[in-house]
């Protein structure tokens, strides 16, 4: 597994989750912004994250950070119009965006309208490159990269069995996802694992011998993407729910 320093909290709800992930994200904010003047922040889907962003919407968070110098991308995007029910853009963007005071030139969404995934892709890595002034072969650095994960131990759309897991160049890929017989648009390893910051959220049952799996299994990434994210100058910690940690045997009780 990559090193990186790894902190692991566990929660007794998915809701005591998001209070203590809200207040986690709003730190690393204040802290960005008073080194840097500007918090980047990589957003994820799923439903975990976007109770995370109605969270970051309401009091007090609402009104504790300074939503001028927050500037917005997405890890992965579904190959969908931004109008689309399953885009994360629009879920995002209904949870959070519409209920905050931040400008939409502060919102770098992925161009997933285009038809050719690869175009997308293509497009999206130069935006992040100009977005961040980094030319080849540096890396943009995030202050804060969000990721989610799913029961197949997936993160961001770098799926078992995709060669963007194991990607060494390029920042942003588009995988073909033979499950559901669609590309998807994702940050790669490289991308991600240059991040300050790089934070999970696990919510339940569903997850717990996935999760044992990731943290406590053998390194094994093609099967279990999750396991190849390790920020090599940043931190990676886990907010993980009771129900999440259940099948977790080196967890301090």
């Amino acid at each position: 597994m990559p090193s990186s320093q790894r902190d692991i909290h566990v929660y007794p709800t998915s809701q005591a989750l998001l209070e203590a992930a809200a207040q986690h994200l709003l730190e690393h904010a204040r802290q960005a912004i008073a080194a840097r003047n500007s918090f980047t922040l990589a957003l994820a889907g799923g439903s975990t994250p976007k109770g995370l962003y109605a969270r970051l919407a309401d009091p007090p968070f609402h009104g504790q950070l300074d939503w001028t110098k927050v500037r917005l991308f997405w890890g992965d995007e579904r190959h969908v119009p931004p109008d689309h029910a399953d885009s994360n853009y629009r879920m995002a963007h209904e949870a959070l965006l519409s209920r905050v005071p931040i400008s939409m030139a502060q919102v770098h969404r992925v161009p997933s309208e285009l038809p050719d995934a690869q175009t997308v892709a293509d497009q999206y890595e130069a935006v992040l490159r100009k977005q961040f002034d980094v030319s080849e072969p540096d890396i943009p650095r995030f202050d804060f990269v969000l990721l989610g994960m799913g029961q197949d131990g997936h993160t961001a759309s770098l799926f078992p069995g995709t060669q963007a897991v194991q990607e060494t160049s390029r920042l942003v890929a588009a995988p073909w996802v033979e499950k559901f017989q669609t590309s998807r648009i994702t940050f790669t390893p490289v991308l991600l694992n240059h991040a300050r910051q790089v934070t999970f959220l696990i919510h339940g049952r569903a997850k717990a011998e996935t999760l044992h799996a990731v943290l406590e299994g053998p390194f094994q990434p093609d099967t279990l993407p999750a396991q190849i994210i390790g920020p090599r100058a940043g931190t990676l910690t886990w907010f993980v729910d009771q129900e999440a940690a259940g099948a977790l045997i080196f967890l301090p009780r």
